[in-house]
């Protein structure tokens, strides 16, 4: 596993889009992304750096593990 490396929001919505995601709205403090196979909006905060439970959580609904993650993170 990967030591742990904080996640910016910026790198977060770019990986977002590298995976078939597409911004639905900003409203507030939150950023809405949707993907058609997804049940389930994917929901990010404007914090900098993002809290690592979000990315995973949000990670776990795509079907992305950590490693998969940080591989694509690497290409982009």
């Amino acid at each position: 596993m990967p030591k742990k490396q904080s996640v910016t929001n910026k790198q977060f919505q770019k990986f977002l889009i590298y995976v078939g995601c597409s911004l639905k709205r900003s409203k507030g403090d939150h950023f809405v992304y949707v993907r058609s196979d997804l049940l389930r909006p994917i929901i990010i905060p404007i914090d900098n750096p993002l809290p690592q439970f979000i990315v995973r959580n949000n990670l776990r609904l795509l079907g992305i593990s950590w490693e998969e993650f940080f591989n694509i993170l690497d290409k982009i």
